[in-house]
């Protein structure tokens, strides 16, 4: 064998190195997110501070709106500022995010039986982890799919804003029947998009760890909303 076969073997062997780091770093922060999302849902929903902090008789309250839309300026924040950030301001925006998003879906253990909750965690992890897995290795361009899903979400959202104030349980079953496609697909589509930012050898090892952060906040976004999907479908009341 050649000293250029070898060059070339070295070359894929880093390549594949600094996949499986960035890949594991990805998951880590997605898991530790889901955790704390899941943890202050839970121990807010045990609090007697949490439903009149959130509602009054007529409906949500200013603190509650407030609660349920920050996760959203976070993200634009994020989105806006990402190359201009450190990791570490990243890092304390994530966990920001985490702890106000579980405020946000404490109701869900307050409206649905806990072993409905953990069956429906269950099926989330083996849609999220099979679309994943399609996404990491099928070959086909998802990059047009991915547009589409994203336009589809924007209209979803928008929907979904609209129907916090109108309370149609007709349009809230479409949006959620929309995101069991949206959000696998989305999970496709980001997997595909990651693996190529994984394997980029040029990124410095600063903007790496801000992607690592990017991708996991991403998928935890996704897992979340494809589980918040199912969960309209399958809970128990």
């Amino acid at each position: 064998m050649s000293y250029d076969n070898y060059e070339v073997i070295d070359q894929q062997q880093d390549v594949m190195s600094l996949s499986r780091s960035f890949f594991a770093s990805v998951y880590k922060y997605m898991f530790l997110a889901l955790a704390v999302t899941g943890f202050m849902a839970w121990y807010a929903a045990q609090s007697d501070w949490y439903l009149p902090m959130m509602f009054t008789e007529s409906g949500m309250s200013g603190t509650g709106w407030v609660v349920t839309l920050a996760p959203l300026g976070l993200v634009l924040l994020i989105s806006s500022r990402f190359r201009k950030m450190s990791s570490a301001m990243i890092t304390v925006i994530f966990v920001l995010y985490s702890v106000l998003l579980g405020l946000a879906l404490a109701w869900i253990f307050l409206v649905y039986t806990s072993s409905s909750i953990a069956v429906t965690f269950f099926v989330t992890a083996g849609a999220f982890g099979s679309m994943a897995l399609l996404g990491y290795f099928t070959k086909t361009d998802l990059s047009k799919m991915g547009s589409l899903m994203y336009m589809l979400f924007i209209g979803m959202f928008i929907a979904g804003l609209a129907n916090m104030m109108i309370g149609s349980d007709t349009i809230g079953y479409v949006i959620s029947f929309m995101g069991l496609f949206v959000f696998t697909g989305l999970t496709a589509w980001e997997m595909q998009r990651m693996k190529t930012v994984a394997a980029d050898t040029s990124i410095s090892i600063e903007d790496r760890k801000k992607h690592e952060l990017m991708g996991g906040l991403t998928l935890y976004i996704l897992f979340v909303n494809l589980f918040m999907s199912i969960l309209s479908f399958t809970g128990d009341r």
